[in-house]
């Protein structure tokens, strides 16, 4: 049931309605064991992770320790998305409060901006370790100072953006019928039942969500191309190739991310993309907070090895 209270002569909203994948009631079940398959699957890999980061200690690397923060926000990101699709998929309960849809939008945006930082820090890491091929410059440069700083500006700079955001956004008022077209809390549709003047807040989030993106895919996407670029000078065959089809599916991976983001916040809102929205949503929210795991640690020689060692301790263990 949908609770307002009386503001003068409008009816401020205090619920919201999640409307998720209403329209499709005969895939409620099949959704929800998919998605209950891709949290349980993505929460496992990012902690198996953070785990072998912190307890191998030849994995105490500049490298290491962005995948290890990258791990991090995507078991966040993800629990602040999934278990509400979950809970509304299994018992149909679809109000949400509006401090909980506000807090939920602030951590979601605050880790979607963050993630876009890191993602671009990652790069431009892998591209003074692969492409400039100088030990010795790489280790003055990527110094723990340097790491700490990147890794602390990302998270600082990620949460501030969007703290204003939602700071304005909760001084709306907000009228009926609170029915938010979408599976979570996202800006685009909560300003949408806004029954005031909301041009400075969605001029605000098109300039924080531009400077938030596109920058940092521009410096990601530049030094992939750098990085594949160098690969291609290595003599042996088998290694190039395999060096290349690495690097290839993190290019492919962040390129899904951003592209879809920049798609849904930045684009003109066209019937076409308003129809295709929640797709694009689902790849950034939960598609690469899958497969981000499987494709930056699980495929690398390095975190392999962490991890044989770590089950051959347990196997002896017991």
């Amino acid at each position: 049931m949908l609770l307002c209270c009386e503001q003068g002569n409008e009816t401020s909203i205090t619920e919201f309605i999640l409307l998720g994948f209403v329209s499709l009631p005969e895939l409620k079940i099949l959704l929800f064991l998919l998605f209950l398959v891709v949290y349980i699957a993505t929460m496992a890999g990012n902690i198996l992770i953070v785990v072998l980061i912190v307890v191998i200690q030849y994995l105490h690397t500049p490298m290491y320790l962005f995948l290890g923060n990258l791990s991090c926000l995507e078991t966040w990101y993800t629990s602040t998305i999934l278990p509400r699709i979950l809970a509304s998929l299994l018992t149909e309960v679809r109000t949400i409060s509006f401090s909980g849809c506000l807090t939920q939008y602030y951590f979601f945006a605050s880790m979607v901006a963050t993630e876009c930082l890191l993602l671009s820090v990652m790069s431009y890491d892998r591209y003074l370790a692969i492409a400039i091929c100088k030990p010795l410059h790489y280790a003055v440069l990527m110094n723990g100072r340097f790491c700490v700083l990147l890794l602390s500006g990302s998270w600082i700079i990620g949460f501030l953006a969007i703290t204003m955001t939602t700071s304005l956004m909760s001084q709306l008022p907000f009228c009926g019928p609170g029915k938010i077209d979408h599976f979570f809390c996202d800006f685009t549709p909560m300003v949408k039942l806004s029954c005031s003047d909301t041009r400075l807040i969605e001029f605000l989030s098109f300039v924080l969500s531009a400077v938030c993106s596109l920058p940092p895919f521009l410096l990601t996407v530049t030094s992939y191309v750098c990085i594949i670029s160098s690969l291609l000078r290595i003599p042996s065959t088998t290694e190039r190739q395999k060096a290349i089809s690495t690097c290839s599916s993190q290019l492919i991976v962040v390129t899904t991310f951003y592209g879809t983001l920049i798609t849904v916040y930045l684009l003109p809102k066209t019937k076409i993309l308003r129809d295709m929205n929640k797709v694009f949503s689902v790849f950034y929210t939960v598609l690469t907070s899958l497969v981000n795991p499987l494709i930056y640690s699980l495929r690398n020689k390095e975190v392999k090895k962490a991890l044989r060692k770590a089950v051959s301790k347990f196997m002896d263990f017991t």
